[in-house]
């Protein structure tokens, strides 16, 4: 495995299929591309709020003028920030449109800016779009890490735009492969070296047909017209990928308008579609499709493992076998922290695991002499809150069957037996008792920051609920679902907790183990870093279990 693996986290690729002025005219707007991928970029902010990027590209235009557009951000809020300044410029270069370019009559009766004029003189208003959301799992934070990454030609065909949520395995097996190939790497990163592998093979594809039309009598200017009608995705991705090992989903774009979306074999890393007479769109989760386009849940397809969606300058699309299928192993920690918690799926799996916590939760409260009467059951904001109640509802299932079998051995003798009612009433008013005794007082991402900052961040990064914790007669348990807390549970969360004078201090995890082939990417100096050790601020180590 390479040194330096971090793991891309949100994509989204929308192909419109009609021309400029059906969207104006069904729609009412000239940016219906750019406003759905804003909304998609949305919609995955729980997948990356560390940078974002877009690229757009128009189909068709003449040569001398710009048909590939890219912009990326690291502000404080990346995607408003770059969809603001795109759309920003956008609507004031529609406003400043020229008379000649503006239609008399327009589809609501109002004059209207000729949409073909809007597709050749306003950035970001062509066919294809790939947008990206970057979730770092380093301290470092620059646009060149953040996705849409390019390799430009001036040849059309020979432009590549690659983006996608992926962690590579054998990045330094692939990064001989290169070098035997004559190339001179930049740099050792899975992203260039995904770039490069992926680019390699547009070139050898464009150069085995150039040789082919160029052969039967074609001029250089039909050749790459040709290039473009028959160029082979599929076969590029089955050369390019030959040697890949992980997860992941890669998303790109040619110059000419061919696109792509190709998922591992194993089904690591998600990708979902769908299609209409519209348009195709490709997205790391299904809910945001469904939500966005106002489409059923059946509608929405799981992009096969192994396959790819390839999308031609035509609109024909077809889904190609590139690898072949291995067992499905679906990145778990993904779909369990990274996922949005309304997906059907998503909701069920989340709350399952923490039902599947309480056997050993009891079993462990029974070895420290707790029960669930003196035990607050709490989880560590956010995303562990499903899997936080379906702990709570199978204690409870638990808590009923106990209630009903004591009824049921007060009542084995007959009617002889006199059931005193106010134990059979404090029986059956026992209830689990659940709190949200912390809650994130700050979006801090506490696991990324650089070292020297790192401890003083998280401190402060939750507080409690004062009264929701009896001092020094309760218990607390503390449901997690995150890998990476390290740092955030034993500087933050575990101090914050014994500011409530517990008994003791139980964590418990939903989440499960990562393990090859899928790997998530941390920095390895957080991992020196015991999240649970000693003792939190003042507390003996006997509270903290």
């Amino acid at each position: 495995m390479g040194d330096d693996i971090g793991h891309e986290c949100g994509f989204a690729m929308l192909r419109l299929l009609k021309p400029p002025e059906y969207y104006l005219e069904k729609y009412g707007t000239h940016f219906f591309g750019l406003n759905r991928m804003h909304l998609l970029m949305e919609k995955q902010r729980n997948r990356g709020q560390d940078g974002a990027g877009v690229a757009n590209v128009k189909l068709d235009m003449p040569p001398g003028t710009r048909y590939l557009h890219c912009e990326k951000s690291i502000a404080a809020d990346p995607i408003g920030d770059l969809f603001g300044r795109v759309e920003k410029q956008a609507t004031a270069m529609l406003q400043k449109a020229p008379r000649d370019a503006r239609i008399p009559s327009g589809p609501n009766g109002k004059e209207q800016v000729d949409p073909r004029w809007v597709k050749d003189n306003i950035p970001f208003c062509g066919e294809a779009y790939l947008a990206h959301v970057r979730y770092g799992t380093d301290s470092e934070n620059s646009l060149d890490r953040c996705h849409p990454v390019t390799r430009e030609s001036n040849w059309m065909t020979r432009n590549l735009i690659l983006a996608g949520n992926f962690n590579i395995t054998n990045n330094e097996d692939l990064f001989g492969s290169l070098v035997q190939l004559g190339q001179h790497p930049r740099e050792l990163s899975d992203t260039v070296m995904l770039l490069e592998k992926i680019g390699h093979f547009v070139d050898k594809e464009n150069n085995d047909l150039y040789v082919k039309y160029s052969a039967a009598g074609h001029s250089p200017q039909t050749c790459f017209s040709l290039i473009a009608e028959n160029i082979n995705i599929a076969r590029i991705l089955r050369r390019a990928s030959s040697l890949w090992d992980g997860g992941y989903c890669i998303a790109g774009l040619l110059g000419h308008g061919d696109a792509f979306v190709m998922r591992d074999p194993s089904g690591i890393r998600p990708a979902f579609y769908y299609a209409d007479d519209d348009f195709i769109t490709v997205c790391s989760e299904a809910p945001l499709i469904q939500t966005v386009f106002g489409v059923q849940e059946e509608k929405v397809h799981p992009l096969p493992p192994g396959q790819a969606l390839c999308i031609k300058r035509s609109g024909a699309w077809t889904l190609e076998q590139i690898l072949v299928p291995l067992a499905f192993k679906q990145c778990s920690f993904e779909r369990i922290y990274f996922s949005r918690g309304n997906d059907a799926g998503v909701y069920r799996e989340r709350e399952e695991l923490g039902r599947l916590l309480l056997p050993p939760l009891l079993n462990l409260l029974d070895v420290n002499g707790l029960s669930l009467a003196n035990t607050v059951l709490s989880f560590i904001p956010n995303t562990s809150e499903l899997a936080f109640l379906g702990l709570a509802k199978q204690a409870q299932d638990h808590l009923d069957r106990q209630k009903a079998e004591l009824v049921k051995a007060m009542g084995q003798n007959g009617s002889a037996v006199k059931i005193d009612e106010a134990k059979l009433h404090e029986l059956l008013s026992a209830k689990v008792r659940t709190e949200k005794v912390v809650h994130k007082d700050a979006k801090i991402r506490t696991f990324i920051q650089e070292d020297s900052s790192r401890e003083h961040l998280t401190m402060h990064a939750y507080d409690i609920h004062y009264g929701t914790v009896r001092r020094g007669q309760d218990a607390v348990v503390a449901l997690d679902d995150s890998i990476v807390r390290g740092n955030t549970l034993k500087n933050a969360i575990l101090r914050t907790l014994d500011k409530m004078g517990p008994t003791q201090i139980i964590v418990v995890s939903s989440c499960p183990q990562i393990r090859y082939p899928d790997v998530y990417g941390i920095v390895g100096a957080l991992f020196r870093r015991a999240p649970a050790v000693g003792s939190p601020g003042s507390a003996g180590p006997e509270k903290l279990l």
